[in-house]
């Protein structure tokens, strides 16, 4: 009898919220990006304006 399961890399197990890994990795891929974007174009305005 098992008692205990380890997930592995492929094998995340349920998340909570519905959620699903794929969905994870594209909201996550999807913001760091954006607060990337953020990020240069105030330091360009900042640079600009100095």
């Amino acid at each position: 009898m098992q008692l205990f399961a380890y997930a592995t890399v492929g094998d995340p197990g349920p998340m909570p919220f519905g959620l699903d890994l794929a969905g994870l990795q594209s909201g996550v891929l999807v913001y760091l990006g954006l607060s990337g974007l953020v990020f240069m174009i105030i330091w360009i305005v900042g640079y600009v304006r100095r």
